[in-house]
């Protein structure tokens, strides 16, 4: 029974983190369990979810494998390829395919640098959009905005 809800816990993990076919998630934790009264899955401690090109850690999770939604929170780290952005918390919706990173989010890619209160970042447009106090440093020239929006796969702030 434990090593079926383990493959079942990875295969909504491979469906949330949409990849490329043949990649093999790799998902750490210190602890983990599946709460049957949520339904949901539980990682607590350094918790690591890697798939294809993208990296999420984070202190705690929880996974909810019916909605295809992840909750991450305690210092975020959502990567891929050289984009990084940082947060104290972010929500997954699988089926959108969406990251909604909230806490004092930050972004670092070759050149750019962008902070504000929260992004969501889509990965299969590859669009992010900044809001609240969002300070943009590109290249050396530095602005603020309520809101921005950057294009990763062209390098560039729409």
């Amino acid at each position: 029974m434990k090593k079926f809800k383990t493959l079942l816990f990875l295969l909504a993990l491979l469906l949330l983190i949409t990849t490329p076919v043949l990649a093999k998630p790799i998902i750490t934790s210190d602890t983990n369990y599946f709460d049957i009264n949520t339904g949901q899955y539980v990682l607590k401690g350094n918790v690591y979810i890697e798939t294809g090109s993208r990296i999420i850690t984070a202190g705690q999770a929880r996974v909810d494998m019916t909605s295809l939604e992840v909750w991450a929170q305690d210092g975020v780290t959502v990567r891929q390829d050289t984009l990084t952005f940082h947060g104290q918390s972010v929500y997954v919706a699988g089926a959108d395919k969406t990251a909604n990173i909230t806490g004092g989010v930050d972004l670092s890619r070759d050149g750019l640098a962008i902070t504000a209160n929260s992004v969501k970042y889509n990965w299969d447009t590859k669009i992010a959009t900044f809001s609240g106090n969002v300070n943009v440093n590109n290249n050396g020239n530095s602005y603020t905005a309520d809101s921005v929006s950057y294009d990763m796969a062209n390098n560039k702030i729409l």
